[in-house]
């Protein structure tokens, strides 16, 4: 073939229009970069937006810091450079989307569970000590919602949070213990079903099947995955279950929070972003906390910390109590174990725990025996022998690495 010339090959063999094929492959490499950085571009502005959708999520408690930054020269010292101490209030406050079906708004809370989280320095472990609704105990004079101010009271604990909310319920825990409370969290009914549900569920074994009627709650017998509206009925349920104490129902929460522990632990949640977005948004919008935790990156901060510690260095127990004397309904402290256990968290001291022991109803208000200062037998002083160190006190609890189905 020949083109008007007579020159073979047409245009193209005369050096015509027809771009080559270097210059092509240099637009394709040019649209497939300017597609690569749009993609980064929309990547890094739909980080940018869940960032800050999951930070704004979280309601920062400013009452309660104004309030404990007026009675901070009372407050107790830091004892333990680099440890923490957290406590995580459950609100039974019937405000708030999802929570008008437990009950009707008066316009009051009180902490349906109180417990205080230990993280140590080293972050090696974590004890969570549950602090019992009814402990009679001391309760300072706190601010009231409507800014009056209460008398100091010998009431049962859960009245703080009523009376003056995290930062009255901060305040008694402090003066019982002895130990600074660093940081807080509250979280209501509904966020409680909601964290419960973005994982997936948490699994429970019952030897019996449940009908209570005040908690929701009707289960069969047997392995069962509890989700939402379960998981909260069960936390919950007291006259259905076991004697109906409050005893036996911190126990059940404890092993509820020690599969808890286990679940979001699991590969299945943290490497799953299908379940993990729903817990990070669940968790954040469910929040009140103290303005030291209140943003994303402060709670990652706390999270990284403790997310590598075992589940059997998750230990969970409650402070020694026994039925007060004058209203067996009520409870007080044991002494002198819940000094004891007191001053382990305040000076960052391992607390060593031991499963409770199947026993009558009256001692699950009883704590385990701790170890005493005796010397043992055979290892008499007169004897000549030198005195051994006195052993560690145990108490009665468990871990979330026995938080089995069982």
């Amino acid at each position: 073939m020949t083109d008007s010339a007579g020159i073979p090959g047409g245009t193209d063999a005369a050096g015509g229009e027809r771009r080559p094929p270097r210059n092509r492959r240099r637009r394709l490499l040019r649209w497939i970069g300017l597609g690569l950085a749009l993609l980064v571009l929309m990547g890094t502005a739909a980080g940018w937006w869940l960032y800050n959708k999951l930070d704004g999520n979280i309601t920062e408690d400013t009452s309660a810091a104004a309030e404990l930054a007026r009675y901070e020269r009372e407050r107790p010292a830091h004892l333990a450079t680099g440890a923490q101490n957290i406590l995580l209030i459950g609100s039974d406050s019937r405000s708030g989307s999802g929570n008008a079906g437990y009950g009707e708004d008066k316009g009051t809370q009180r902490s349906d569970t109180t417990i205080l989280l230990h993280l140590p320095q080293d972050r090696s472990s974590a004890t969570a000590v549950s602090i019992p609704r009814d402990l009679m105990t001391q309760i300072p004079s706190c601010l009231r919602p409507d800014g009056s101010r209460t008398g100091t009271s010998f009431a049962q604990f859960n009245w703080a949070f009523q009376w003056g909310g995290a930062a009255c319920t901060i305040r008694t825990v402090e003066k019982l213990t002895g130990i600074r409370i660093d940081h807080h969290m509250v979280i209501d009914f509904s966020g409680f079903k909601r964290m419960v549900d973005a994982v997936g569920g948490v699994e429970v074994c019952l030897a019996k099947p449940i009908d209570d009627v005040q908690a929701k709650l009707k289960l069969p017998a047997g392995r069962q995955t509890l989700r939402g509206e379960q998981a909260l009925g069960f936390v919950r349920a007291r006259h259905s279950l076991g004697n109906g104490s409050d005893t036996e129902r911190m126990g059940r929460q404890q092993q509820f929070l020690g599969s808890l522990v286990k679940k979001v632990q699991s590969n299945g949640v943290l490497l799953n972003p299908a379940r993990l977005y729903p817990l990070l948004d669940a968790a954040t919008s469910s929040l009140t906390t103290d303005p030291g935790l209140a943003s994303l990156r402060n709670m990652y901060e706390l999270v990284r910390g403790v997310r590598g510690i075992p589940t059997d260095r998750v230990t969970f127990l409650t402070v020694p109590r026994r039925p007060y004397a004058p209203n067996p309904n009520r409870d007080e402290l044991v002494e002198p174990d819940a000094t004891r256990l007191f001053r382990q968290l305040r000076e960052d001291e391992p607390v060593t725990v031991t499963p409770p022991q199947p026993s009558a109803s009256n001692a699950a208000r009883t704590p385990a025996p701790t170890a005493t200062d005796a010397v043992p037998e055979g290892n008499s002083a007169d004897e000549g022998t030198s005195t051994p160190s006195a052993p560690i006190p145990t108490f009665t609890g468990t871990t979330a690495g026995n938080a089995e189905c069982r």
